[in-house]
């Protein structure tokens, strides 16, 4: 293992991290409209944290200035690793520097200042914040930084890094073990090339539905904050009624446009920007993704006529339209507490947790193009049950997959998944009190299902679950204990497990 060249880079994600707080530093100042007078105490905590991180950037490049070799993929997965984990601690420092608040005259403590970094890196947006809207609990400052940490997370902070330093043959490692999902091949040769466009089209999007947003009546902060929530998929709102406080049609549809857009994978995205929209509509998994929600959406929305959920039609359409998406897409946005809906819908909510978006989008959970090979190896095996002479190949589209290997690594990470998720469901039954359940009046039976909806919208990256992990609830109030397996979730859900995972082997560290 060469923990110098690790060291460097390691250093490098610092000092980005560091700088990109520069860019909640405005908001600080009475000058654009947030605050009435200076807000010293998020500038305190805010300059105190960049210095911090530049020390460290530069401690950790002092050590691995004299490195030697290649970065090989196992340097790679540890860098990845290791980059969300410095990361998310350096992203704590803000809300613990500066006083942040989670409810009047509570100082958040740091493991709840780790638990909010950590939701808004991976894209989760869990909360443990009970008042977002009063600046003398959450400086405005602070709040813009919450989201930024969405903005920084979306595409992956270490794709942002190779696209803006670039790295040659060390960047494509980087970028294979960052991106999300099995991922299509890049439409470049050149793998920093192929990251400039990806950043490209995220940051476009973002200014794209920034713009949007403040002509359909939002301010400039509340639009940047929505658009890095809604383009990372994350969820952090600058309301505590989420997206729901606009109580705007308009805007409503633009997010969940943008929430579907944002799920597409980049490769297929890049094809768009070039005028060629049927590379698009010619990719079994984007066809898929999209009929999946499709049909989501519209049986939501008839159950709900049925169970009388919603007065008319377009009601039910609208906020079906909305919450699904959000859910499916691992945003966590909400406009109406769909705890309250009937028992099919929230079914349909809790099994959309596990689908996600399409590999190679900002979408966390276990993406369509995986479902699409579990199907068809599926399929295979059926055939070759009845009829064992039969040779058939994997196709996707036509076209063999070539990698022999393809369906032990589907099942193998959907029985990952499984485990993980068992394993959580079993933490948070064994930390969480019986008597959080009985003090709200509810049975102690809605504990299993509450706690399972919990491990499911942390697993997948959703945010809000079902239960007293709903729309309308937090993550305040739950032992600290459970708040690091939700962190734990978090982290292995962005980073697809293996890379989290192989930190904690000791024969990976090993020295081949």
């Amino acid at each position: 293992m060469n923990l110098r060249l690790m060291s460097m880079y390691l250093g490098i994600v610092a000092l980005l991290v560091g700088a990109s707080m520069s860019l909640s530093l405005p908001w600080a100042f009475p000058v654009f409209g947030q605050v009435s007078s200076v807000e010293w105490r998020g500038l305190f905590g805010l300059v105190t944290t960049m210095v911090i991180a530049a020390a460290c950037g530069g401690l950790l490049i002092c050590l691995g200035r004299r490195h030697q070799g290649r970065l090989y993929r196992k340097e790679a997965l540890a860098i990845v690793g290791l980059s969300w984990l410095l990361s998310s601690a350096l992203g704590a420092l803000p809300f613990l520097l500066s006083g942040t608040q989670t409810e009047p005259s509570t100082l958040m403590p740091p493991h709840d200042a780790l638990f909010e970094s950590v939701s808004g890196f991976t894209g989760t947006g869990a909360t443990v914040l009970n008042d977002l809207e009063d600046p003398r609990l959450v400086p405005r400052c602070i709040l813009f930084w919450r989201s930024e940490t969405h903005f920084l997370g979306g595409l992956g902070i270490l794709v942002l890094f190779v696209a803006i330093l670039g790295r040659g043959t060390s960047g494509k490692s980087l970028m294979r073990a960052e991106m999300p999902g099995p991922n299509k091949d890049t439409p470049h040769a050149r793998i920093q090339h192929a990251a400039w466009s990806f950043a490209g089209i995220y940051v476009g999007l973002n200014l794209v539905l920034s713009t949007l947003l403040m002509v359909e009546g939002m301010s400039l902060f509340d639009a940047l904050c929505h658009s890095f929530g809604t383009i990372a998929t994350g969820g952090f709102s600058t309301y505590n009624a989420s997206v729901g406080h606009f109580s705007s049609p308009v805007i409503e549809m633009t997010i969940t446009l943008f929430m579907f857009v944002a799920c597409i994978n980049f490769t297929l995205l890049y094809y768009v920007v070039l005028w060629k929209p049927l590379m698009l509509l010619q990719d079994a998994e984007f066809r898929v993704y999209a009929a999946i929600l499709s049909v989501a959406v519209l049986s939501v929305a008839g159950f709900a006529l049925a169970n009388h959920d919603f007065g008319s039609f377009w009601e039910a359409v609208r906020f079906s339209a909305f919450n699904v998406t959000s859910v499916m897409t691992n945003t966590g946005f909400v406009t109406r507490d769909f705890d309250e809906w009937n028992q099919f819908a929230r079914g349909v909510l809790f099994l959309l947790m596990f689908v996600g978006g399409c590999a190679g989008s900002t979408s966390c959970s276990i993406k369509v193009i995986r479902y699409i090979l579990l199907w068809k190896i599926l399929k295979l095996e059926i055939e070759k049950s009845h009829h064992p002479n039969v040779v058939r190949s994997l196709r996707i589209q036509g076209k063999v997959v070539d990698d022999p290997r393809i369906a032990e690594v589907v099942l193998s990470y959907f029985g990952f998944v499984l485990l993980i998720f068992f394993l959580g469901w079993l933490c948070l039954l064994a930390f969480e009190p019986d008597s959080r359940w009985l003090a709200d009046g509810m049975d102690e039976n809605a504990k299993f299902i509450d706690c399972a909806s919990g491990v499911a919208a942390t697993l997948n990256g959703v945010g809000p679950g079902l239960g007293t992990f709903g729309a309308t609830e937090n993550f305040s109030s739950f032992t600290v204990a459970s708040k690091f397996v939700f962190m734990a979730l978090m982290l292995l859900g962005r980073l697809e497990l293996i890379p989290i995972v192989v930190l904690f082997l000791p024969a990976f560290w090993r020295s081949d």
